[in-house]
């Protein structure tokens, strides 16, 4: 079976990518999704959360105050790693714990959808990665949009992840996602199909 890697920085644009490539019929593995699951009230890493932070990250029906833990996390590296501590080797074995079903399953081709392929170390598993591109300032202002969130607050999140310039020179695909939607599937939905065809 083969692997791609997709990712990209906050704001660049993967959710819309990964979102076209299922719409083309890719199988997709969503570290996001994964890690929601993984983090729902009663699960192992729910109680490894509220163990490490406490009851004031919870909502009242009991699930985790994504806003609320996402707030601690961002503005304190200390606290991120503790967290990512937790999360990510968990999020690390269902990954490869569906890899392995897809491939039982017989899927040719997968597409890993990972935030932080690069530094979780993931890339070094597959077979290509695509790296999502948009310039610093339209991640900036597609942060405040979709989150309704101050520009200082979008600032600190960007610089809380490493740089996606860096991530650059991992990549064997870079998708740049600066112009409109339109373009972006055009530019997807080509890179897919080559990818299908062995290209």
């Amino acid at each position: 079976m083969r692997l791609i890697g997709l990712t990209g920085g906050i704001g660049s644009g993967k959710s819309s990518v990964s979102h076209i490539l299922a719409k083309a019929g890719a199988y997709i593995i969503d570290a996001d999704d994964i890690t929601h699951q993984l983090q729902y009230r009663g699960e192992a890493v729910w109680k490894a959360i509220v163990d490490a932070f406490g009851w004031p990250v919870l909502l009242g029906d009991g699930q985790l105050d994504r806003k609320r833990l996402g707030h601690i996390v961002f503005n304190d590296v200390h606290e991120r790693a503790r967290l990512n501590a937790i999360v990510h080797p968990a999020v690390q074995r269902e990954i490869r714990r569906l890899i392995a079903t897809a491939c039982s399953q017989g899927v040719a081709l997968t597409v890993l959808d990972v935030p932080l392929l690069i530094e979780g170390g993931l890339y070094q598993i597959v077979d290509e990665v695509w790296v999502v591109y948009a310039d610093p300032d339209q991640q900036i202002a597609r942060i405040c949009a979709r989150d309704n969130v101050s520009e200082g607050t979008a600032r600190r999140r960007l610089a809380a992840q490493m740089p996606l310039a860096d991530k650059l020179s991992y990549a064997q695909r870079v998708i740049d996602n600066r112009g409109s939607l339109h373009a972006l599937e055009k530019v997807v939905r080509s890179l897919w199909q080559s990818a299908v065809s062995g290209g």
